[in-house]
């Protein structure tokens, strides 16, 4: 076997391009033009001597020799970023990257946080607050927080939560003077609502959420599902509804805090259980890290203690 290796940014290209086969996504990665990532990716296959990326349709697909060394430079890149970092904090800090939707993170992680860094005060925490689903395998983040169907394939995943839809509003609204008592009473409430089309949600996921699908499955598809008031923030939106101006619909796993301060009440009995939740991911290479598996063990135990209505600090 020879000691000579490619170009270490031909190689990177290439594995950018193997995730998103797609030469303007993996240039928006790397920050060059597509027209460079295609380059970079032609001189890494003038060097080996064969074909790694192929047209297909109107997208690109890897060659038999393209699949056969993505994952394991995937992995490596991903172990070369883990270095860098060992390396750029010399007093062996560690650090964890979670990614996390935004309103997960406002109603219910960033709460929490405090008291995991109590305990893992060598450990710097990044949340990644987005709607993009990261590659976890690439390294862009240590572990993701997803909502959806149970995932699929070589990751780590652990149920913090199964789906409960319900409608939230404030107190003062509920017993206002037109009082939030049965499900009929939507008919004479502001609905309020937000942009789904900012959630890359798989159908699976997408067919349970919105007013429209929830008052089907609870029996009061009367009810106009459009009217009312609608922001392209899901906080927003609950903030309304703390604010009261509105009935919005949401996870009651999530805005638990939110009931227990009595900010928000559930005015009405129904609600939808799902047969998707929410759960915590990682690879199996993260899972080996001790802060890793410590934030694991962490988040686990704080969903698990609040389905018990059991307070940990």
């Amino acid at each position: 076997m020879s000691d000579w290796l490619p170009s270490l940014n031909a190689l990177k290209a290439f594995e950018t391009v193997s995730r998103h086969l797609n030469y303007a996504r993996a240039a928006e990665e790397l920050r060059v033009t597509p027209a460079a990532v295609k380059q970079l990716v032609g001189k890494l296959e003038d060097a080996l001597g064969t074909q790694l990326v192929r047209r297909s349709g109107r997208g690109l697909e890897l060659t038999v020799s393209g699949q056969a060394g993505c994952k394991m430079l995937a992995s490596g890149f991903a172990q070369v970023r883990e270095a860098v970092d060992v390396m750029r904090t010399p007093d062996m800090r560690k650090r964890l990257i979670v990614s996390v939707e935004p309103s997960f993170a406002t109603a219910w992680l960033v709460p929490r946080l405090e008291s995991f860094r109590e305990k893992n005060s060598s450990v710097d925490v990044l949340i990644d607050s987005s709607m993009k689903i990261v590659d976890l395998e690439s390294g862009a983040a240590d572990v993701a927080i997803r909502f959806g169907p149970a995932p699929q394939g070589d990751v780590v995943a652990h149920r913090l939560f199964d789906e409960q839809l319900c409608a939230f509003c404030s107190p003062s609204l509920a017993s206002g003077p037109r009082k939030l008592n049965a499900i009929d009473d939507l008919q004479h409430a502001t609905l309020l609502h937000w942009d789904l089309s900012e959630f890359n949600w798989a159908h699976a996921t997408r067919r349970w959420m919105g007013w429209q699908p929830w008052l089907k499955d609870v029996g009061a598809d009367h009810i106009n599902p459009t009217a009312g008031v609608s922001f392209s923030d899901y906080n927003l939106a609950v903030q309304a509804a703390i604010a009261g101006q509105g009935v919005v619909l949401g996870s009651l796993p999530v805005l638990h805090d939110l009931v227990e301060a009595n900010l928000l009440v559930c005015p009405f009995p129904e609600r939808v259980i799902t047969d998707i939740g929410y759960d915590l991911v990682t690879t199996r290479r993260a899972q080996r890290r001790p802060e890793v598996q410590s934030f694991t063990d962490w988040i686990v135990a704080q969903a698990s203690a609040q389905a018990a209505g059991i307070k940990i600090l």
